[in-house]
């Protein structure tokens, strides 16, 4: 019986050519491959199993429960499943794009219509994950998929899970940090589907700068960087602040405008954004709330996703690389060029030392660059030169132990025992 599943499992893995990675999710390397038998392109998603002697690991099972319960548009699609070699892997639909290259891309001009568009996929995707009681909780620009017909879909669920349960806690790292809710910030363990609509308020903020808007070295620094733009949260617009596990009291700093932070946006964008970026959760709009907003009746209408300019294609690396074809094995895996990661200004106020700068990926992790390495410098998140005022007084901590947040912070990568 064992040598039939494998050689069952065997058939199913050489249906599918790998070609190239097209990058790393949560929990797994993605690949483009040929299904030889619709002679369609897929995504093949490996998940590493490990030394696991049980079965699959609870996260590659919870990933494939819940995108075969989430049948909907925008969301990605999962087409098959099977182990090989150790490893799990994950087939979805191939998508061509993802958001975060659409915003970087400055040959494309995104209208506001387009911004529009965008917006409510997203939320569209959203309502539907929060209407069967899941959570995403890795909302991110890269973790939108753009496929050929315009469409955008959720992808990567590795860190989705159900919500409902009053006596579940879950973990509060998720998310990469600059969409990280302030409820997760001061380390709740028990939340519901704001964490995802407060990620895609900043998601739409980046559609509207064409830069990330929040972006914070640490949970500290993050929350200031929220406060600094948003003002200080008083105890009347968010009463449960004070009894969250890592609450720290920060000096009170008015904020800005909404307006004058994104002076590009109309008024019924900066409503529905206002709303999205509500302190308390309890508060704050729900994305089925959100696609009922006046802002998408408005005037223009969301661009069909069709019409939407994308990034070209990228070309197939095989093409170019004919040494690296074997005939009895099919195509090579090969490894694309580096990702280029958004680049960070110093901790120490607004200014930018272009000698040796900080860098964070999109899961929040540090680096630094050399003096004189090349890279892509993007502006820091409030450009307030470019409004003709002084950056406001960076918020301080008040009544916290700088020892003790120095403890919390050297544990904040540590493996949560929440899910």
């Amino acid at each position: 019986m064992a040598e039939l599943d494998q050689l069952l499992t065997k058939k199913v893995a050489d249906r599918y050519l790998k070609r190239e990675m097209l990058g790393e999710g949560t929990y797994g390397v993605v690949y483009k491959a040929i299904d030889t038998k619709t002679e369609q392109t897929v995504a093949i998603k490996k998940i590493r199993l490990g030394k696991q002697k049980e079965g699959v690991n609870f996260t590659a099972l919870r990933e494939i429960k819940l995108l075969k319960e989430l049948n909907d548009p925008n969301i990605i699609k999962l087409i098959d499943a099977f182990p090989h070699k150790g490893n799990l892997h994950l087939v979805f639909e191939f998508m061509e794009t993802d958001l975060e290259a659409v915003i970087r891309d400055r040959n494309i001009v995104l209208s506001p219509a387009d911004i529009k568009s965008f917006l409510q996929m997203t939320l569209k995707g959203l309502a539907f994950c929060h209407k069967k009681w899941v959570l995403h909780r890795d909302m991110k620009p890269n973790n939108l998929l753009i496929g050929a017909d315009g469409q955008l879909k959720l992808a990567d669920f590795g860190l989705a899970r159900i919500f409902g349960s009053p006596d579940r806690r879950l973990t509060h790292q998720v998310f990469a940090r600059w969409y990280r809710a302030p409820e997760l910030l001061f380390g709740a363990k028990q939340y519901g589907p704001g964490v995802d609509v407060w990620a895609a308020a900043c998601i739409f903020a980046e559609l509207l700068l064409r830069r990330p808007f929040l972006q914070g070295n640490s949970d500290i620094d993050q929350l200031g960087k929220i406060f600094a733009a948003l003002g200080t949260p008083k105890p009347p617009q968010w009463q449960d602040m004070i009894y969250l596990p890592d609450y720290v009291e920060y000096q009170y700093v008015p904020g800005q405008s909404i307006s004058t932070l994104f002076p590009m946006a109309s008024d019924d964008a900066l409503d529905l954004l206002s709303k999205m970026f509500t302190y308390d959760p309890k508060a704050r709009i729900s994305a089925q709330r959100a696609l009922e907003h006046r802002y998408f009746s408005s005037v223009p209408p969301p661009t069909e996703p069709a019409s939407i300019s994308r990034p070209p294609p990228k070309k197939d690396h095989a093409t170019f690389k004919v040494l690296d074809f074997n005939s009895q094995c099919g195509p090579t895996v090969l490894s694309p060029p580096r990702k280029s990661r958004r680049v960070m200004p110093q901790r120490e106020g607004f200014e930018v030392n272009t000698h040796q700068l900080d860098k964070i990926d999109e899961h929040g992790n540090e680096s630094r660059q050399a003096a004189g390495e090349r890279s892509e410098h993007v502006p820091m998140s409030f450009d307030f030169s470019v409004f003709g005022m002084k950056p406001p007084t960076r918020p301080t901590i008040n009544s916290a132990d700088r020892s003790h947040l120095k403890r919390k912070l050297d544990l904040e990568f540590q493996q949560p025992e929440e899910e």
